[in-house]
């Protein structure tokens, strides 16, 4: 049987008739098992084509739907290794890149000789919640990610520490089994280097990215299910675009659609600091075509600073400057050792506390409760030029997707947008947060201040023992807060998928002709546990996805 039968039908076969219509959707059951539409309508429609566009304005052997890393990584493979002629849509204005090409740019590196044992790290951290195909696919990928990267002259360097947590995440399971289980690249110049290295590859291979298209929508076979194009806004105009082998979506995740967030995620608000055009459109695009969805409470992410101004509403990450400082919860009351709030991929877990009393969680939002000593230390977050100036006031960014210019020199800035609260007395911090959220106990705060002036005048915690050196009292006012939420990178949630990175419906039968990368459905599952491992998503199944769908026959072969 010919690829194109096994896949689905051609054009000529879905203008001819209901007898072959019927034979090639006993054809595509035999793969996908997903022809199984009995109503009159989409017999209709498919033995008349009617639900084919008139016209293309655009055809390409595939179609990338987002251009971050994994959209950039399935068009190369698809144009370079494949042949495929790639047409990427875009949804941002220019540039894209997605959350990749504003992040440090870490990725995962898994050699030769451990990488049985990093499949057993996966199955570890992700407690039966990712398919074994997947596991196996993903790990005998990985092992080339060093290969494509010098392919295509990527500047990395190989280490065995990692500047965003340790590696593996959970390297102490099973009596330290995963110690030094995989490697990381380490990128000066982080993402935004690696963006530009590989865009430059692109450009050089001829793969075209059509900017500003967002809202689209997948053309499917109402018969055979097949997905052969989409249609998609550029601007005010609607345009077709024929996929004539497959679609692989990379829309990356949902970080800015508060319905999306609040439906899936864990907790809420739940504030991010990327990449703003995330905004979940993929995950109503692959509903309308049957796909089921997995991983959707999934996030890399830990706590952050939220502005609560809604000109700037995204998480900013933030640090103490000096130590005398010390966080308390929504109730007024500390709730952790504040030098171990958790790691930067998942310390977000340390604020999922719900507390029935009040039928929700009492650590969203919490609040670093800091003296005009810290206030004055230094910088509460990163800025243009420094090391760590990555993220959506990177400079690298043109003006039309930054979204702000960094962080202050000396925090006053902040201070007067009432990002900073600040009051002369604690009792008068305290109800300046409390007019934001009035489950702040004003005397529980006054309370929890003393106490901790008493435990670093004694040189010990005595409830959370953070370590002696660092408790130091806050000073005689005024004092400062920023609210702390759960908020900083990206979701994961998105289309479930197999080892080839096919879509599937919830039968786990593959949407002919449909794929998906990176962090639009990622692998990983329970918890977030390859450091780097976004990146690494990116490649292994950008490179999957587009080696797989340039296999298959053209669906308007004749």
């Amino acid at each position: 049987m010919k690829k194109d039968e096994q896949l689905g039908v051609s054009r000529r076969s879905f203008l001819k008739g209901a007898g072959l219509a019927a034979a090639a959707m006993a054809g595509t059951a035999a793969l996908a098992g997903c022809a199984n539409e009995s109503a009159g309508g989409a017999d209709t429609l498919a033995n008349t084509g009617d639900w084919l566009p008139q016209t293309w304005d655009y055809e390409c052997d595939l179609l990338v739907i987002g251009y971050g890393g994994a959209g950039m990584w399935a068009s190369l493979i698809g144009a370079d290794e494949c042949g495929q002629q790639v047409l990427v849509l875009e949804k941002a204005p220019e540039r894209g890149g997605g959350n990749s090409s504003i992040n440090n740019g870490e990725w995962t590196i898994v050699e030769e000789a451990d990488k049985e044992r990093f499949k057993d790290y996966i199955r570890a951290f992700t407690k039966g919640k990712t398919p074994d195909p997947m596991i196996e696919a993903w790990v005998e990928e990985c092992v080339r990610n060093t290969e494509y990267a010098d392919k295509y002259g990527m500047t990395y360097e190989v280490v065995e520490q990692a500047l965003a947590g340790a590696i593996p995440e959970y390297f102490f399971l099973d009596d330290n089994a995963y110690e030094g289980s995989c490697k990381l690249s380490s990128v000066d110049g982080f993402g935004m280097l690696s963006f530009h290295e590989l865009d430059a590859q692109r450009e050089a291979l001829g793969v075209e990215v059509l900017f500003d298209c967002h809202d689209e929508r997948l053309i499917q076979n109402p018969q055979t299910k097949e997905i052969v194009g989409a249609y998609t806004m550029i601007g005010n105009e609607e345009k077709t675009v024929k996929a004539r082998k497959a679609v692989i979506m990379t829309l990356g995740g949902f970080e800015f659609n508060e319905e999306l967030k609040n439906q899936y995620l864990k907790c809420s608000p739940f504030k991010f600091e990327g990449w703003r055009f995330n905004t979940g459109d993929g995950i109503k695009m692959v509903e309308d075509v049957g796909a089921k969805l997995w991983h959707m409470d999934m996030a890399i992410s830990m706590y952050s600073m939220w502005t609560r101004d809604p000109e700037y509403d995204f998480s900013i990450l933030y640090f103490m400057p000096g130590f005398s400082y010390f966080n308390v919860n929504r109730l007024g009351k500390r709730f952790v050792n504040e030098n171990n709030m958790g790691s930067p991929h998942n310390g977000w877990h340390t604020l999922l506390s719900f507390d029935d009393s009040i039928a929700d969680f009492d650590r969203i939002p919490s609040w670093d409760i800091f003296d005009q000593s810290c206030f004055d230390a230094g910088k509460l977050s990163t800025s243009q030029g420094d090391f760590f100036e990555c993220g959506n006031f990177a400079s690298d960014l043109p003006d039309s997707v930054r979204d702000w210019d960094g962080w202050s020199q000396d925090n006053k800035a902040e201070l007067e947008r009432g990002w900073i609260l600040t009051g002369a007395t604690i009792e008068e911090l305290g109800q300046k947060i409390k007019e934001f959220d009035p489950l702040m106990d004003v005397d529980t705060l006054k309370a929890t201040f003393e106490e901790y002036q008493g435990f670093a005048a004694a040189g010990k915690d005595a409830r959370f023992d953070r370590a002696a050196e660092t408790m130091v009292p806050l000073d005689n006012g005024p004092y400062y807060a920023v609210s702390i939420y759960p908020g900083s990178c990206s979701t994961l949630g998105g289309p479930m998928k197999n080892e080839n990175a096919q879509v599937l419906d919830p039968a786990q039968n593959p949407i002919p002709r449909l794929y998906a990368a990176g962090c639009f459905g990622n692998f990983q599952s329970h918890t977030y546990g390859i450091t780097g491992g976004n990146n690494a998503e990116n490649q292994v199944w950008g490179r999957i996805a587009a080696r797989h769908a340039s296999g298959l026959e053209n669906w308007d072969a004749e």
